[in-house]
């Protein structure tokens, strides 16, 4: 025995375009979305007329017997020119679904697929939401934080204290130290200041590690995230060990044999240092920095 309900669900079932009444597509920012709409009788629709309008006015996608906005049709509003089209191969099974590719925000609303022909006619509403992502949009939208402006304060061989400056941001943002894995690094409060309307924000964080370090500016409000990165270069500590007492030795008795011995010995303890990590040499700001145990030495900037 015939069931609406049960043709209803084999048609859902069998063809994924399938389109009812309430229906919603959920995509993100600047990827493609796919409207499906498929009439009750499965007919074929090739030489029929089907309608796309947003928000009951702008035509979005028009198809007539063949002729539609991408190959000579005109009267498309200008949103959606060259980004719309149909599934040309599945028109024989009753199914009008379009895509729209690269959406954003505009692009979301109601739209309504339109079979004014048929008898009787069918009307098909599907909601389109367009999630909005996190990211640069400093060029587009005026209210968007500016890049931050990061510098070393203050430096020695065990942390480096990072500065984070925002200025003239006409939203108060976000502002966040992080690794290089994303993770959020302990700060100091934010010092926040508001000077005609914009914003300034200034915060600080130690660090002990070498590595990349990045101050994060959020605005959620208009999905804007922006951010600058800065390299530390840390002399971790060396913990002494066996070996250095070996070296010292070694160094006093090459001093007693005399100048040319103590050349000689010199040369294979500083490699035996090295070897075992006991320097570490380091270029950071201009300068190189050298580590031999647990003492830090700042060469300096580079010669001229």
């Amino acid at each position: 025995m015939f069931s609406p309900v049960s043709s209803l669900l084999n048609i859902m079932i069998k063809y994924p375009f399938f389109s009812c009444p309430g229906f919603k597509v959920v995509v993100e920012e600047d990827s493609d979305a796919v409207l499906p709409c498929l009439i009750s009788t499965k007919e074929d629709i090739t030489g029929k007329l089907f309608d796309w309008k947003k928000d009951g006015q702008k035509e979005v996608f028009m198809y007539d017997s063949g002729l539609h906005y991408n190959n000579g049709r005109t009267g498309q509003d200008k949103q959606f020119k060259g980004r719309v089209s149909h599934f040309q191969d599945q028109l024989m099974n009753g199914n009008a679904s379009i895509k729209i590719q690269n959406v954003k925000m505009a692009d979301s609303g109601i739209y309504s697929c339109i079979f004014p022909r048929l008898q009787p006619s069918q009307t098909f509403n599907i909601q389109l939401v367009v999630e909005q992502l996190l990211r640069d949009r400093s060029g587009e939208i005026p209210a968007a934080s500016p890049e931050p402006y990061i510098t070393i304060l203050d430096e020695t061989k065990d942390w480096s204290l990072l500065q984070c400056k925002v200025r003239g941001a006409s939203q108060e943002p976000k502002v966040e130290w992080q690794d290089s894995s994303g993770n959020i690094l302990p700060a100091e409060e934010p010092q926040v200041s508001e000077r005609g309307g914009r914003y300034y924000v200034t915060i600080n964080t130690t660090v002990t590690k070498t590595g990349r370090y990045r101050c994060v500016v959020t605005q959620e409000e208009i999905s804007h995230q922006i951010n600058a990165e800065i390299y530390a270069f840390i002399c971790e500590k060396l913990v002494e060990d066996q070996t250095t007492k070996v070296a010292v030795g070694w160094l006093v008795f090459a001093f007693v044999l005399g100048a040319a011995i103590l050349a000689v010995v010199l040369a294979a303890v500083l490699f035996g240092l090295r070897a075992t990590k006991r320097i570490t040499v380091g270029f950071n700001r201009g300068k190189f920095m050298l580590c031999i145990g647990s003492t830090h030495i700042n060469t300096g900037g580079l010669p001229g």
